[in-house]
C-alpha cells in the first residue's frame, strides 16, 4: 500500500456544519492547519452553501478557482477528489500530487430566514401634522432578512471570524431601516390619525427604499412590519380626554346619569342615609334636585317678556350761521328742508362720520330734497 493510500484511508473525513442556535449566520469549520484531506465528504445541508477560501481568497475566478461552476456549494453531498471536482486540479500550491491534502478554509452560511429581528426609533422624530401642528412620534417593528450572496457578505462584513451571528451587524441594519422609515414618513405626510391605516404600505414603501442597501452587504431584506406608531404620553392622554369629550355627548345628560345611578346606589345601600331615619328627606331634596337639573336641561319654552326697545332714531347735528344746532331727528329734518331752513348746502354731522358733509350728500338725508326743484342756474 503506497504512502497516498494510506493517507486516504487513514485521513478521510467529513465537513459539516450542525448548529442549534437561531443566530448564528457563518461558521467557519475548524480544521488543524486548515488541512482538507484528498477525498473528503463535504455535506451541505439545507438552509446552507459553503464557500471554500484558498490563501485568504474567497474562490471566484477560473484562475482561483477551488471548485466549479458555482460560488458556493449548494446542499448535497460532495466527494472532494479530482475525478468528482475536476477544478480541484487547478488549485494553487498544489505542490504533493492530486491525491494529498490541500489547505483551504471552509465557510458555511445559513441561507434561511432571520425572523422577528427588532427595530425601533431610538428618539422621537419631529413631524409637523395639519390637525395637531408640531409633533413628535416614536415607532418600532420587525424584519426579516436571509444571506443571498454568501462570498460577499464574507467579503463585506464577515472577514477572518470563526463565528458570525445576527447581533454582529443588527445594529447597522437598524439604523438603516430608522433612516429611511424617518424619510418616508416626513416626505408622505400622512396625518398622524390616519397612519394606522397605512401601516402596510408604509413598510412596502420603506422596504422598497431599503433594499439596495441591505443586497450591498449580500443580505435580503424578505420584509418590514410596522407594528406601531405612537405620540408621546402627554398628547396621548390629551386624545383620550378629547375622545372622552366626543363619546359622553350631552353634558347635562350625563350629569342627569350620573346622580341617577348615585341614588340607586344610595338606596340598595341599607346603611345609608334611608337606614339612618332621613332617608325619606335626603329622597325628596334629591328629587328636588334631579328635577331642577332635568329642568335646566330640557329645552323650555322662551318666557314672556317685554320686547325689545326701539332702535334709536338715525339724528344730525345741523351747522348754520358758524353754529351748530340738533341733533335733530329725521322729521325735525323733513320739516326743516319744507321750510327752507335745511338747504342741499347745509353741513350736517352725526356720530360716526369722519367730517361735516352737505346735507344732500347723507344717504340718509338726500331722499327729503327730492321733492325739491333744484336751485336756478346763476344769472
Amino acid at each position: 500500500m503506497g504512502l497516498f493510500d494510506f493517507i486516504r484511508g487513514e485521513l478521510i473525513d467529513i465537513i459539516q456544519w450542525l448548529d442549534d442556535s437561531s443566530d448564528t449566520m457563518v461558521y467557519r469549520f475548524e480544521r488543524k492547519d486548515n488541512e482538507i484531506k484528498y477525498g473528503a465528504k463535504l455535506v451541505v445541508r439545507e438552509g446552507q452553501v459553503a464557500v471554500f477560501v484558498n490563501e485568504g481568497e474567497a474562490q471566484r475566478h477560473v484562475d482561483q478557482v477551488l471548485f466549479e461552476p458555482a460560488d458556493a456549494f449548494e446542499p448535497g453531498t460532495y466527494t472532494l477528489e479530482t475525478k468528482n471536482v475536476p477544478i480541484l486540479s487547478k488549485l494553487k500550491g498544489w505542490k504533493y500530487g492530486f491525491e494529498s491534502p490541500f489547505k483551504a478554509e471552509v465557510y458555511f452560511f445559513n441561507t434561511t430566514r432571520f425572523t422577528n429581528q427588532k427595530w425601533g426609533t431610538p428618539n422621537p422624530i419631529m413631524l409637523r401634522d395639519p390637525e395637531f401642528g408640531p409633533v413628535r412620534l416614536r415607532a418600532f417593528g420587525t424584519y426579516s432578512l436571509k444571506i443571498k450572496d454568501a462570498p460577499k457578505f464574507l467579503k463585506e462584513i464577515v472577514g477572518t471570524k470563526g463565528r458570525f451571528q445576527i447581533d454582529g451587524i443588527a445594529d447597522q441594519l437598524r439604523s438603516n431601516i430608522v433612516t429611511r422609515f424617518t424619510d418616508v414618513l416626513g416626505e408622505n405626510r400622512i396625518p398622524v390619525l390616519d397612519l394606522a391605516a397605512n401601516y402596510d404600505e408604509l413598510g412596502k414603501f420603506v422596504m422598497s427604499r431599503i433594499s439596495g442597501e441591505f443586497e450591498e452587504y449580500g443580505l435580503q431584506l424578505t420584509q418590514l412590519l410596522i407594528n406601531n406608531i405612537s405620540l408621546p404620553p402627554a398628547v396621548e392622554e390629551a386624545l383620550d380626554k378629547r375622545s372622552s369629550m366626543g363619546v359622553i355627548g350631552n353634558l347635562g345628560q350625563y350629569a342627569q346619569y350620573q346622580a341617577a345611578e348615585a341614588m340607586t346606589k344610595a338606596a340598595e345601600n341599607p346603611n345609608g342615609m334611608a337606614g339612618a331615619g332621613v332617608g325619606m328627606g335626603a329622597g325628596f331634596a334629591m328629587a328636588e334636585q334631579m328635577r331642577t337639573m332635568f329642568n335646566q336641561s330640557t329645552p323650555q319654552a322662551a318666557p314672556s317678556a317685554a320686547p325689545p326697545p326701539l332702535p334709536s332714531a338715525v339724528s344730525y347735528h345741523v351747522a348754520q350761521a358758524g353754529q351748530t344746532s340738533g341733533p335733530f331727528d329725521l322729521n325735525a329734518l323733513r320739516s326743516q328742508v319744507q321750510s327752507g331752513q335745511l338747504q342741499r348746502e347745509t353741513l350736517v354731522w352725526k356720530q360716526g362720520m369722519a367730517q361735516w358733509t352737505a346735507a344732500a350728500q347723507v344717504p340718509d338725508l338726500a331722499p327729503l330734497f327730492a321733492a325739491l326743484p333744484p336751485p336756478l342756474p346763476p344769472v
